[in-house]
């Protein structure tokens, strides 16, 4: 009986070895030649109006900037942190480390002239870079280029702000 259930069962568990269709697909190679398409390529051109997927959900997110809210202004800080401090410095003066090391130091972000730039003009530097700058466009997403822009003019507020514009900060100074 034993023996009768063993060949029974011998077909069905070898028949799943002999197909690989999951794991073994015909495919093209990339740059091979390819009967299926006109111009015998594999590598074709989207269709024009083609949008790779999560582009529009970018799209939005690089025309809009978010509301400032204190969550958005604690990311900023952290992403100026990691990106942004090696050269212009904690403070945004063009003091950090790298320039201590030598390189040349950028603008500092109280200078009157930035201080007046909009702040499409920082988003456009952070996307595309601007003179030994490189564009962070691959490295820092849309939201976060926002969260560091409204950093940076926190900044700007902090060195430049009047006691008689914040009371409340007067009865907490020594």
């Amino acid at each position: 009986m034993r023996r009768l259930l063993c060949l029974m069962m011998l077909p069905a568990a070898l028949g799943g070895c002999g197909d690989h269709s999951m794991t073994q697909q015909n495919r093209y190679g990339t740059f091979t030649k390819a009967a299926l398409f006109r111009d015998g390529t594999e590598a074709q051109v989207p269709p024009k109006g083609a949008i790779a997927q999560g582009e529009l959900d970018r799209a939005r997110q690089v025309a809009t900037p978010p509301p400032v809210d204190m969550a958005l202004l604690a990311r900023g800080r952290e992403r100026f942190g990691i990106y942004c401090s090696p050269c212009h410095g904690l403070s945004g003066h063009g003091d950090g480390m790298i320039v201590q090391r030598g390189f040349p130091a950028p603008p500092s972000f109280h200078s009157s002239r930035l201080r007046a730039a909009d702040a499409r003009h920082f988003f456009d530097v952070i996307t595309n870079g601007y003179g030994a700058m490189y564009s962070y466009a691959a490295r820092v997403e849309p939201r976060d280029r926002w969260a560091i822009i409204a950093y940076i003019r926190a900044l700007q507020q902090s060195q430049r702000t009047d006691m008689t514009e914040v009371p409340q900060l007067r009865s907490k100074l020594p």
